[in-house]
């Protein structure tokens, strides 16, 4: 594979290991992630310094691998590690395979997930099992359900106890999966969420109805977040029929209307930093897709990194204080 190269500033992280690339950062009173200061010092999040697999390798049952839309253990990792304190409890209400809960409960966390597939819940259930035999000490635990009513089916108890939500919104039903060799070619396998018989996932949604039902889930965590909780989302933008779809900008607005305060923008690099260089880290299809647009004369370039979202519960106003 090519080495891709970009100029970058960002400071050059610990090579060693992809589980925790937090470099030297701040935390705010409200819980905002702040880089160090000066020109260096970049809200960059380098977490693709090994690979995906490579990430996961042992630290993940096999079966995680059947998931068509994984998000990087270091990026999941990074925010846990840069908003919360051991003890703490995060959320994520559409868990998948349960990275976010995993990589908590290795950080001394305690975590909750919420998914509306079970073949993915079960997988998470394996993965916190995983996770206790390799001496992860935080409690962790998935419930099966629409996260849309998350408030229905997460115990009352825990409103206004969560410390931090990480999560991502799906890309549409379809995505890029595995492939393997075949007769014609590749031929393209776990890539999509489930047979196409159950449309209850938002992955089959449109934009506008995936926002809706984001902004749902989000005003449900807003009430399950302690005041100056923060919400961590991931999310990048893709083409569909050659158009860029916004997704971003999409989960920003649906921010907003849950009731949260959007305070950083961030980026979780998919590509490893290398000598003030990046490397890039291309699925096959992305790749392929990138060279044909570039043999068509479109001068499109490989995806380097995930936007990430950060939000806020405003604290309350103390009683009796007028403004």
């Amino acid at each position: 594979m090519a080495k891709h190269r970009a100029h970058t500033t960002a400071n050059e992280p610990d090579k060693s290991s992809g589980q925790n690339p937090t470099a030297a950062a701040s935390t705010d009173p409200v819980g905002r992630h702040r880089a160090a200061p000066g020109p260096e010092g970049l809200s960059v999040w380098a977490t693709a310094q090994s690979t995906g697999p490579v990430q996961r390798r042992g630290r993940y049952v096999r079966e995680s691998v059947q998931h068509p839309a994984r998000m990087l253990p270091a990026i999941a990792a990074h925010a846990v590690n840069a908003y919360t304190q051991p003890g703490d409890l995060v959320l994520d209400p559409m868990c998948g395979i349960g990275t976010t809960l995993v990589e908590a409960i290795h950080a001394d966390r305690d975590a909750i997930g919420v998914e509306y597939e079970s073949r993915w819940s079960d997988i998470a259930d394996a993965n916190i099992k995983h996770a206790h035999a390799q001496g992860a000490t935080g409690r962790a635990g998935v419930i099966r359900g629409d996260a849309t009513g998350i408030l229905s089916l997460v115990p009352g108890a825990l409103a206004g106890q969560v410390a931090l939500v990480v999560t991502s919104p799906p890309y549409g039903p379809t995505v890029h999966g595995l492939v393997r060799p075949g007769a014609d070619g590749v031929a393209k396998f776990d890539n999509a969420y489930n047979d196409g018989t159950d449309r209850g996932n938002l992955a089959y949604r449109d934009l506008t109805g995936l926002a809706d039902g984001f902004a749902q889930i989000l005003a449900g965590c807003h009430t399950l977040l302690r005041p100056g909780g923060v919400v961590v989302v991931t999310a990048r933008p893709w083409r569909k029929h050659g158009e860029l779809v916004d997704l971003p900008s999409a989960v920003i607005g649906a921010g907003i209307r849950a009731g949260l305060t959007p305070v950083d923008r961030c980026v979780a690099l998919l590509a490893a930093v290398r000598d003030g260089g990046l490397v890039a880290r291309p699925s096959f299809f992305q790749l392929q897709a990138v060279r044909k647009a570039r043999a068509g004369g479109t001068p499109m370039h490989l995806i380097a990194h995930e936007d990430v979202l950060v939000f806020v519960k405003s604290p309350a106003p103390e009683s009796g204080v007028v403004a």
